[in-house]
């Protein structure tokens, strides 16, 4: 098997403290903080604009259902070309690729600011989704190859799903604080300032890293995947604000799927495929990534029934709201912190599998709730913990989809794992968060969300334990 040309990593052999915690030496950490700032900031860029956009149509000229695609044209792209990015990473280098996508996220969101239209503002926010489909998918294997499967990677992964966790989290607190005290096109300022910030560090400290054969690009995989990932995201982000009948949403989703299965049928036939078969068939990694699916869309699909729950029927300002989630932030820093010890102790896959029944279980407590103000802490407990076992679950995926997995192929395993993410994130909202949007009753309407969210996410529980049971070692 051909080896990767990875700089060798300096963690290798990392020593342990007492406590059974990797010590990591002080360019590690800076390794470290560089993948995981970026990481942060494309997570901040998908919540940070949320609260901003009432000000922002005002501001610029959009109507009330062009809004969502402030939201829509981050999502296309992001999502959409994670798998050919990380290919092209493994293939032509993922620092190389890294460094351009922050360049390109930095000029965008400088762009964003400066909007003086909404064409000039959408222009942004798409190259915004460009840079960080490239970003995501070599950052990620930039990670895996740095530092070495073991307690050095555990960390790693667990440190950046913490970061991604609450990038979200803080993107929604801060958007309102920032809105309320600069205007809307300070959120925008904000992810600039990140890039600066990270992309002159990134050059002298990140290694190189690339398959070291070059075959040639699978062009018809790249073209299906990536097409039938734009028309899926679309018809599904357009749905989430116009239902499901319009006939561009139709469309869309019935070319997407025409599109991804040509993906496969190409797959199975071409020598140098975008996607390896193989590799899909691992239950390792076709497990790990069903589990991701479901923690992320119906967490999303939580935060966004709750939001409305809070500031529509007990009325809470937005600033309040914020609040009730930052809690949630602090409470996910906490499970990052002791991911990797337990999951040293008890296997990615248990942890897997028990962080999704607590999630599940967490959300079923929510059904409780009512239109009486101590609600409020209900919400504020089952969200914060729940959001603790969805950390556990992401940050455990992630290590059973990329565990054994040989470095050549590290930017494909990665490209599934944040392909997952994007995807998640797009589906639940769309899929299960209309039915409360459209309920005659909003209460009734949350509690069906809720209710379906929970029992899908303790089904998917019983399913990836049944179909990891007979997984790789170890994992």
């Amino acid at each position: 098997m051909a080896t990767d040309t990875t700089t060798q990593p300096t963690t290798a052999g990392t020593p342990l403290d007492t406590t059974g915690t990797p010590r990591l030496s002080t360019r590690d950490k800076l390794v470290l903080f560089v993948l995981c700032a970026a990481q942060f900031m494309v997570a901040l860029d998908f919540s940070v604009l949320n609260v901003a956009l009432p000000e922002l149509g005002t501001d610029l000229g959009m109507s009330r259902s062009a809004l969502q695609w402030a939201v829509t044209a981050f999502a296309l792209p992001s999502g959409g070309f994670l798998l050919l990015f990380g290919r092209i990473g493994d293939l032509y280098g993922r620092r190389k690729l890294f460094l351009t996508g922050l360049a390109l996220f930095g000029a965008a969101s400088l762009l964003a600011t400066l909007a003086w239209d909404p064409a000039s503002f959408l222009t942004g926010r798409a190259l915004q989704g460009l840079g960080a489909a490239a970003i995501v998918p070599a950052g990620m294997s930039l990670l895996t190859t740095t530092f070495p499967e073991g307690p050095a990677r555990d960390r790693a992964l667990g440190i950046s799903g913490t970061l991604l966790s609450l990038g979200f989290t803080i993107g929604m607190v801060a958007g309102g604080v920032l809105t309320d005290a600069l205007g809307w096109r300070s959120t925008m300022a904000l992810l600039s300032v990140f890039a600066l910030l990270v992309l002159p560090l990134a050059p002298g400290l990140l290694p190189e890293s690339r398959t070291p054969e070059r075959p040639r690009l699978d062009v018809p995989g790249a073209v299906t995947v990536t097409t039938g990932l734009l028309s899926l995201i679309y018809a599904l982000s357009t749905a989430a604000d116009h239902g499901f009948g319009r006939v561009d949403v139709i469309t869309a989703l019935l070319a997407g799927g025409l599109l991804l299965t040509a993906f496969t049928v190409i797959e199975s036939r071409t020598q140098a495929p975008l996607v390896s078969l193989p590799m899909l068939r691992r239950r390792t990694v076709a497990w790990g990534n069903v589990g991701g699916l479901v923690t992320f869309s119906m967490m999303s699909t939580v935060v966004f029934v709750l939001t409305l729950y809070l500031q529509e029927i007990l009325h809470l300002s937005a600033f309040e709201t914020g609040l009730v989630f930052g809690f949630q932030g602090v409470l996910s820093a906490v499970a990052g912190t002791l991911a990797a010890k337990v999951i040293g102790r008890f296997g990615a896959r248990r942890v897997l599998v028990g962080s999704l029944t607590g999630q599940g279980a967490l959300i079923a407590t929510l059904l409780l709730l009512n239109s009486h103000v101590w609600s409020v802490w209900l919400a504020t407990a089952a969200v914060s913990l729940a959001s603790m076992c969805h950390l556990g679950a992401i940050i455990s995926y992630g290590l059973t989809v990329t565990s054994g997995v040989p470095d050549e192929e590290q930017g494909l395993a990665t490209g599934l794992v944040t392909s997952t993410q994007q995807v998640g994130i797009t589906i639940g909202i769309p899929l299960l968060g209309v039915l409360a949007t459209t309920s005659h009753d909003l209460l009734t309407g949350v509690h069906t969300v809720l209710a379906l969210d929970a029992g899908i996410v303790l089904a998917a529980a019983v399913l990836v334990g049944l179909g990891l049971r007979r997984g790789q070692s170890g994992i």
